[in-house]
């Protein structure tokens, strides 16, 4: 029995708190996406859906991005990955009756949970300036609103086109030539807020921004390190990679403040010893790191390695440093000089407690580090991340089976948006193919990523604003901040599947634009289409949905932005040359483009036939070859980084519930965390309660802190429950989005621009 929506936000008075889980999965997330999917989509639709996700003549899941193996089960899917599912798949509709019965001012007064809870969207709907409703509007009305809104600007530069990781290659190819036809390369997207800082230090050391691992890497690794990492929650199929791994005798090593209960055992619910026989245990060793002292680990890693190669040899790989490696006598000489005293500062770890780790390093003959958003969300992520390279580096880690650097993307196609030109310092080799292909000049000044566009919004310099999925307002930092910049474009857009927070913090008007989903059937002019998504790990493969679209005559994003292109372009000689109506009915004409402008597409079509999966080239794995400054990979020496935190002070950092992704929140509850029916939480040390002059349980304002322009400048997220836990002293976690108010825009990391939300210097104030 599907069952109605919700008709009242989070009561957080009723939040309850229970130990925290030691092991994830088993039958009690079998029981729970089951629930929450026939609660979304009912019985017949529920087992319709799930049998096709990640199949190889099915749909991509739309949550996250790890891969699958050649070898399919019959249920491809994990917990949250079902209720991402059951959340677009669902029958609940928003529609224009909905908009006449909710006005803007009671619609933003509700929760992200509530919002999303509503429904599908159904129909184009606008809202006008200074009116108090949305109101139904036609298709072409709609596009032609936009059209005319783009023609209207003084620069090009004055609109942003936003895209969350959900978009297909397909839709994100056909978006960026809309852009850089239009003049601009402002193309902020969700990548800025998370691994950004993973592709800056990749491509700078091994010359390629992303991993250089598969899933057999995986299988095959001696030694996996995870940092910063919570598969239980954020990429649950990963612990049955983990399993294959363990199994075949790897020791598994987790480096986090938080113990996460994924990372100590997974119940397996496929097989019988998952589910009756005690499952497996997965982390060898639980490494409970302060809060940005990854750096400070890795470089005693590489510290120890080092000094044991000189007494005993045979540590390092020499021969692959001195034919495939530059810098490393710098690097060398940098940690030799570091301070065991500064390096157990930073990491809250022993001296003795490091050289162990090194110690698990040094006997692995094939290491892995996988990593997420603890690690890139910090002002020294870079030169943290480079410090992991060089350890690998050390032993000759990448460019071997079942070795290298396994960043782990958290959307769908995150990476393959990226791949196909969504970046706002795109190359000038993609610039160049892509003008050869639509015989135009592309603009090649680099535009806004998301911080920068917050602050062109805010200061007036931004007119338009378009986002294709996600959730913008959010998603971002500094809320107050976002908030008021949207407030001041002349036109927000929105292309979107639910109703979120975006469609009621707006410009002077607004448009949301309903789409086709992963699930949908997209019956265009040539027939039924597919699209295709490119995995964490580098590989493409096809996605094509089954289920009935919310409305008839629902578009896709391809369609979507192929008639904006068509209207916007109209009479411009200077614009993208190509067939827009043929590009909309037939999304193979779009692969044919891709195939001739980005590299390791040759061949498309016919590489992705009959469900096949084909990886793109990697140079770094597939031949040890690094388009670096040096053409080698490159050892760096990183001055130490790690967080001073003031007395009376503790450093917060954010993180998703188990019932969420990113910031679609599915439900109430953390159940491996022990917290239940509410989000308003801070997680942190109960001495760190007693010493601060709380008591456990007591409600706070949470109150972050930084030097601005300003001065000393503060932010105030009011009425959180503070829970004692299992956490490094000084070190504390809430959920996001309800915190990124507290993230400044100030504060981001050196190189990548990525918002610093695992490293928020807090204070706690008694309400009243």
């Amino acid at each position: 029995m599907v069952t109605r929506p919700p008709e009242r936000d989070i009561d957080e008075s009723r939040v309850t708190i229970s130990p925290r889980k030691t092991e994830a999965v088993g039958v009690p997330a079998v029981v729970s996406s089951l629930r929450m999917a026939i609660d979304q989509m009912g019985i017949r639709r529920t087992a319709e859906t799930l049998v096709r996700v990640n199949q190889k003549d099915g749909f991509d899941c739309p949550g996250c991005a790890w891969p699958e193996e050649d070898k399919r089960h019959v249920a491809e899917f994990c917990e949250n990955g079902a209720k991402a599912v059951a959340e677009e798949a669902t029958v609940r509709r928003v529609t224009p009756e909905f908009f006449a019965e909710h006005s803007i001012d009671e619609l933003r007064a509700h929760d992200d949970w509530w919002l999303g809870q509503q429904g599908r969207l159904t129909h184009p709907m606008v809202l006008d300036e200074g009116a108090t409703h949305y109101h139904p509007i036609s298709w072409d009305d709609a596009l032609d609103l936009i059209a005319d809104e783009l023609r209207s600007l003084d620069d090009p530069n004055e609109a942003v086109f936003y895209t969350s990781g959900r978009t297909s290659n397909e839709a994100a190819f056909v978006y960026q030539l809309l852009v850089r036809g239009f003049g601009t390369n402002n193309l902020p997207d969700c990548s800025n807020m998370c691994h950004e800082s993973s592709g800056s230090a990749l491509g700078e050391t091994i010359g390629i921004g992303k991993g250089t691992v598969s899933i057999t890497d995986i299988h095959e690794a001696d030694l996996l390190i995870v940092a910063g990492q919570n598969p239980g929650t954020n990429h649950p199929r990963m612990l049955t990679a983990l399993e294959k791994a363990k199994q075949r005798g790897a020791t598994i090593i987790a480096v986090n403040p938080l113990p996460e209960a994924g990372l100590m055992h997974f119940n397996n619910p496929q097989t019988p010893r998952g589910v009756i026989l005690g499952g497996t245990p997965l982390a060898d060793d639980f490494v409970q790191i302060r809060l940005g002292g990854d750096q400070a680990l890795f470089q005693a890693i590489g510290k120890h390695l080092i000094e044991m190669h000189a007494e005993h040899g045979g540590v390092l790989d020499s021969s692959f440093i001195d034919v495939h490696t530059s810098g490393y006598d710098a690097y060398a000489e940098h940690v030799a000089g570091l301070e065991w005293a500064e390096l157990e500062r930073a990491t809250g770890l022993t001296e003795h407690r490091m050289r162990g780790i090194a110690e698990q390093v040094r006997a692995s003959g094939k290491t892995i580090v996988c990593w997420a958003m603890g690690l890139t969300q910090h002002k020294h992520s870079v030169p943290m991340l480079r410090d992991v390279v060089n350890t690998l580096l050390l032993q000759g880690n990448i460019g071997r089976p079942g070795a290298g650097v396994c960043p782990v993307r958290g959307h769908s196609n995150v990476q393959g948006d990226r791949t196909v030109g969504i970046y706002e310092k795109p190359s000038t080799s993609f610039l160049d193919a892509l003008d050869e292909e639509f015989s135009f000049r592309a603009p090649r000044e680099h535009g806004y990523d998301t911080v920068a566009a917050i602050r062109a919004m805010d200061t007036g310099r931004v007119r338009f604003f378009l986002g294709m999925g996600g959730n913008f307002v959010s998603a971002t930092p500094d809320t107050a901040v976002v908030e008021s910049g949207m407030a001041k474009t002349g036109l927000s857009v929105q292309i979107s599947t639910k109703l979120n927070r975006s469609h009621v913090v707006t410009g002077r008007r607004a448009l949301i634009i309903p789409t086709l989903g992963r699930t949908d059937r997209d019956r265009r002019g040539s027939g039924e289409q597919r699209v295709t998504v490119e995995d964490s790990m580098g590989a493409v493969h096809g996605s094509r949905g089954r289920l009935a679209p919310p409305a008839e005559d629902l578009l896709s994003e391809v369609a979507i932005i192929a008639r904006l292109c068509a209207r916007v372009f109209a009479g411009r000689d200077d614009a993208p040359a190509a067939d827009w109506a043929g590009i909309e009915n037939d999304y193979r004409g779009i692969r044919e483009h891709i195939s001739r402008v980005v590299p390791g597409f040759e061949d498309y079509e016919e590489r992705i036939q009959k469900g096949r999966t084909f990886y793109l080239p990697n140079d770094p794995r597939d031949s040890r070859r690094f388009a670096t400054a040096t053409g080698r990979a490159m050892f760096t020496a990183n001055p130490l980084e790690y967080v001073r935190i003031p007395e009376g002070r503790v450093l917060l950092q954010t993180l998703r519930s188990h019932d969420q992704y990113n910031t679609t929140i599915y439900g109430k509850d953390d159940r491996y965390r022990g917290i239940s029916n509410g989000r308003r939480v801070v997680l942190i040390h109960r001495d760190d309660i007693d010493e601060l002059g709380f008591r456990d349980g007591e409600i706070v304002d949470i109150v972050s802190e930084w030097h601005g322009p300003a001065g000393l400048e503060e932010r105030r997220a009011p009425e959180f429950r503070l829970v004692s836990y299992d956490t490094p002293r000084k070190n504390a976690a809430a959920y996001y989005p309800e915190t990124n108010v507290l993230v400044p825009l100030e504060s981001f990391a050196d190189v990548s621009g990525t918002p610093t939300s695992k490293s928020i210097i807090v204070r706690f104030e008694k309400r009243g």
